[in-house]
């Protein structure tokens, strides 16, 4: 029993250091705000098709990979701390890209922002006699490299080996870089995607032949990524504006506020009904139900997931599973004691009972929340991910915690008095 009582007590203090989590990440300045999405933050909705007609076959899902990287680095103009940028396929076989500008209003500034080609260059690094760094730019740029690749280069006496990526440029390009290469030995030669420095190498000799290497212990994946950067970063796929929408802050502001007042409703009659009706299981009912929604909205901030008003009904919904769940056990329950078992045999036994419908009940509720993420659009796949979060969270609440706060509640009551706490409904039979 103390185990129990204990286990009880734990819940309880996690429930609690969640719910504090929750509201000090509220707070300003916190690095974990709920992520919201653009039809409550208010923003900007823009779908692009991308023509890849002149890109193999094999080479489409890294130039479309190249295209959400190039686009999230201009997004950061506007100062969107989470911007959605993702790529698709329609149903016709088009590539879509879909950028998300929550608090963007702007629609003519994202759209010009967005459409504008990327910009791969290189530039010479200077440092002034007060130590600032500064970058100049060369006649070099993105459109003489010819290929980059992936190779590996054999590490200190010839043990173990690191990536390394190996430029080629075209015949101008070649001629260009040994130039700058010649007169710059010993200097940082740098190379900018969009602005953004991706590579700051050390030119160590003349390089003829139009080829260079750049070295920088790389990790794996960030060879690759810079290989994908440098093959795509000129010019990743030609992009061509299908649809743009714009939505009020105010409008989303409104809709957040209507989603929290519906949730706190429906949660208070849920509150009133199980404590009237089922009386102490009723109350742990609740307990449990405010620990599950510490957990969700915690699990919401830390994995994270964006919340949209799909998202809200979403939650609310999980929260009638849970609920559901408690019902069928304290039913069980109920009819355990009415065939005058103890109260600790008949909590386990309802318990046991109730098992194979909450389970059975909860295992389709996931299929179809995963046959919507899977097959849905941005917005389907919203509702299902938050609701499948939810009925995941309830079914594991309602087997261990309130289960672990009945079993810690269930003294040696009187049997009258079993009955008159643990009972249900408006009489006591």
């Amino acid at each position: 029993m103390w185990f129990t009582r204990s286990l009880a007590v734990f819940f309880l203090i996690v429930g609690g250091l969640l719910g504090w989590f929750i509201y000090a990440s509220q707070q300003e300045g916190s690095d974990l705000p709920f992520r919201l999405g653009l039809d409550l933050a208010g923003g900007s909705h823009l779908v692009y098709t991308a023509d890849v007609s002149d890109v193999a076959q094999g080479e489409v899902a890294d130039a479309m990979s190249s295209l959400r990287t190039v686009v999230e680095r201009r997004t950061n103009i506007f100062g969107v701390s989470e911007p959605l940028v993702q790529t698709e396929r329609s149903f016709s076989g088009d590539h879509r890209l879909v950028v998300e500008l929550p608090g963007v209003t702007d629609l003519n500034e994202a759209v010009r922002v967005i459409g504008e080609t990327p910009v791969l260059d290189f530039r010479l690094q200077t440092i002034s006699e007060d130590g600032e760094v500064s970058y100049t730019p060369t006649e070099l740029s993105g459109r003489y490299v010819a290929r980059a690749q992936l190779e590996f280069d054999a590490g200190h006496a010839g043990v173990g080996s690191e990536p390394v990526v190996i430029i080629r440029f075209d015949s101008e390009g070649s001629k260009l870089f040994e130039q700058i290469t010649r007169d710059n030995v010993g200097e940082v030669l740098g190379i900018f995607l969009d602005g953004e420095p991706i590579s700051v190498p050390v030119i160590r000799e003349a390089i003829p032949g139009g080829s260079a290497t750049i070295s920088g212990n790389f990790s794996l994946d960030e060879a690759k990524t810079l290989v994908r950067d440098l093959n795509f970063g000129a010019l990743p796929v030609p992009i061509s504006l299908l649809s743009s929408s714009a939505i009020g802050p105010t409008l989303g502001a409104e809709t957040l506020q209507a989603g929290i007042i519906a949730g706190a409703i429906g949660f208070l009659l849920v509150v009133l009904f199980m404590i009237g009706w089922y009386r102490v299981p009723g109350l742990v009912a609740v307990v449990a139900l405010l620990i599950y929604g510490a957990v969700v909205l915690s699990l919401f901030k830390v994995i994270p997931v964006t919340i949209t008003a799909a998202g809200i009904a979403a939650f609310i919904l999980s929260v009638g599973m849970a609920v559901d769940a408690n019902v069928l056990i304290f039913e069980r329950m109920k009819e355990e004691l009415k065939g005058g078992r103890p109260l600790d045999e008949a909590i386990k036994e309802g318990f046991r009972r109730a098992w194979p419908s909450i389970r059975e009940s909860n295992l389709s509720s996931l299929i179809s929340a995963t046959v919507l993420f899977w097959f849905g659009t941005a917005l389907i796949k919203g509702f299902a991910l938050v609701f499948g979060l939810g009925v995941f969270v309830s079914m594991l609440s309602a087997i261990t915690v309130s289960r672990a706060m009945l079993l810690a509640l269930a003294f040696d009551w009187t049997r009258s008095k079993a009955k008159a706490l643990f009972g249900s409904g408006l009489r006591i039979h």
